[in-house]
């Protein structure tokens, strides 16, 4: 009878990190399908990524249901109940991602033909890129409960953020020389927001999965 506790736990568990590993690798996916739609104006591809926003809240459901189910039927204790927990939390987290890349999406729509005079549009791409990768290796992590991994995703922060204080200044100097092109500039300002929150996030997934690999939370550099 224990044994097959022990199984049914282990399968419940492998079911759990693969949604986690569905829904990350959906929000990542996302995030590069933004970005091409972005630069080409691609509104089609923009209208395929907020319908498909859907999928990754419907796994976010399913986690729920299930890690729910995993304390009220299993009991888990110690790192057992962490990783339970962690990857409660990770689900949320990547659903917002997901929300980011479809607000990219919708802001794609609202730029309007003359996108590329903005040289920033060179800019976002490689933010982008850098972004998803945070997010790949960042379930890769989980997946291995590689602390190591999740403390180097959380150092890479640095260079989402670096692009957007990039992106910034030129965008804001392109606003007041001019003027009449605010409204897209905006949008692609919008659109770096939402990468450094990207960003943002998959550093705090870095940090449950750090948690739910030792049971300690990595230190604060700035401490």
């Amino acid at each position: 009878m224990q044994e097959h506790t022990v199984k049914a736990f282990d399968e419940d568990i492998t079911r759990l990190r693969g949604l986690i590993a569905e829904m990350g690798g959906l929000a990542e996916a996302a995030i590069q399908q933004a970005i091409e739609a972005l630069v080409k104006g691609d509104d089609a591809l923009s209208d395929r990524i907020v319908k498909g926003d859907k999928k990754i809240d419907v796994l976010e459901s399913e986690v729920d249901r299930l890690a729910v189910r995993i304390i009220a039927l299993r009991a888990p204790m110690a790192d057992d109940l962490r990783e339970v927990i962690a990857a409660l939390k990770i689900a949320g987290v990547v659903e917002r991602i997901g929300d980011y890349s479809k607000n990219i999406a919708k802001a794609s729509k609202e730029i309007g033909s003359n996108r590329k005079q903005f040289e920033p549009l060179t800019l976002l791409p490689a933010m982008a890129e850098v972004a998803s990768e945070m997010v790949h290796d960042v379930l890769t992590a989980y997946a291995a409960r590689d602390a190591e991994l999740a403390r180097e995703v959380i150092a890479t922060d640095e260079k989402v953020d670096a692009f957007y204080n990039s992106i910034f200044r030129n965008l804001v100097s392109h606003m007041v020389e001019n003027p009449s092109t605010i409204s897209s500039a905006a949008q692609l300002l919008f659109v770096a927001r939402n990468l450094e929150r990207i960003g943002d996030h998959a550093t705090n997934v870095a940090e449950m999965v750090h948690f739910a690999a030792v049971g300690t939370y990595p230190p604060d550099d700035d401490d």
